[in-house]
């Protein structure tokens, strides 16, 4: 007996769409999961600019991302990070505030 790959059953179509909705059905779990990861204690460094730092950075990602990296990034390097968000990752962040969170993540989470 040989395999066709051309000929399926829908028995095989039934399996490969249950297959799908169960896979999808766990991706949304995790996801959900995920969205309610309690973060109420992480709270960043009090300054004017925390506000606007959250405002701009924690709608993609939880505040401990910036003190995780806060052990070893300068000034420059947050720079370089806040750009990469920006360009590859697509935050919508103002030309005009990006000084402003970059000097906040230097002076309260950089090495300098």
């Amino acid at each position: 007996m040989s395999f066709n790959a051309s000929r399926s059953t829908s028995s095989d179509v039934h399996h490969v769409r249950r297959f799908a909705a169960v896979g999808a059905w766990c991706l949304a779990a995790c996801g959900i999961a995920g969205a309610r990861a309690d973060e109420s204690a992480l709270q960043l460094k009090d300054a004017p600019e925390a506000v606007t730092v959250r405002a701009h950075c924690s709608g993609c990602h939880s505040v401990d991302y910036i003190q995780m990296n806060s052990a070893f990034m300068k000034k420059a390097g947050w720079e370089a990070e806040v750009r990469k968000m920006i360009k590859v990752m697509g935050a919508p962040v103002p030309e005009d505030e990006v000084a402003r969170i970059v000097s906040y993540l230097a002076m309260n989470y950089g090495v300098e």
